[in-house]
């Protein structure tokens, strides 16, 4: 069995694979620092949970774009499981060519989601939509060359930007409005917030699909944990939830 872990600038996300498939997802607040000790005896909290022995766990593997973390997270897989975590960084065998200016920039997520991407739809031109902390529009040509993209602020900062910086603002529930105008001041921030995204994305995908694939129309994929709320919108050709946990599991196979 293999424990792959994202970790994200809101949660580490994760999940167990074993034999094709992922037995659990779990999520563990990043937002503020933590121990080994606190991540190690929450994961044996959790297979405990799941009637799994750490004796299972054979290897753990790690995509992160919170560094101030990475220590804390190795500590804990190296002193709980006696295991080294491959971390998935510049250097890794993944099959994806980076196209970046600088390489070194890229996230391990983004690279994670791509290897998956690929995966699922070889020999297509994809962009991949990861509505998270950030939503990330990424383009991967049929060639497996990772262009870039865009990185914009996700739905929930959006949210708290209007509330720290306004006087009479305040947080609401994110959701799907039922109209497009509000009428009441929650109602407009959730159409402002909900609706404006779903304007960026639709204009990220077609200008890169002009600039980067000659307007043939590539796979879209939706990742994250907001792109269930787009389903009824129809901007995703499929939403996979685990992708970047699939593309790191991935590449610590290749590596």
């Amino acid at each position: 069995m293999r424990l792959c872990l994202d970790i994200g600038n809101t949660h580490i996300y994760g999940g167990l694979y074993d034999q094709g498939r992922f037995l659990f997802h779990f999520r563990y607040p990043s937002s503020e620092l933590i121990t080994s000790d606190q991540f190690g005896v929450f994961l044996l909290s959790l297979l405990l949970e799941h009637d799994i022995v750490k004796k299972q766990i054979t290897a753990i593997a790690i995509a992160s774009v919170v560094p101030q973390l990475d220590y804390s997270v190795r500590s804990a897989c190296i002193k709980y499981f006696k295991l080294e975590p491959f971390v998935l960084k510049l250097g890794a065998k993944t099959g994806i060519k980076i196209l970046y200016k600088n390489p070194q920039e890229v996230g391990a997520d983004l690279i994670a989601g791509a290897i998956a991407a690929v995966q699922h739809y070889p020999n297509q031109n994809i962009l991949v939509l990861d509505l998270g902390t950030a939503t990330t529009c990424m383009a991967v040509s049929k060639n497996k060359e990772f262009y870039g993209g865009a990185i914009f602020p996700g739905l929930r900062v959006s949210m708290k930007s209007l509330q720290a910086n306004t006087a009479k603002l305040s947080s609401v529930e994110i959701i799907q409005p039922k109209q497009f105008i509000g009428r009441s001041t929650v109602e407009c921030i959730q159409t402002g917030i909900y609706y404006g995204h779903l304007g960026m994305m639709k204009a990220l995908i077609e200008n890169f699909t002009e600039e980067l694939f000659s307007s043939e129309k590539p796979k879209i994929i939706g990742t994250g944990g907001f792109a269930q709320l787009y389903l009824e919108q129809k901007i995703f050709d499929v939403v996979l939830p685990d992708l970047v946990l699939e593309g790191l599991n991935l590449a610590a196979e290749q590596n």
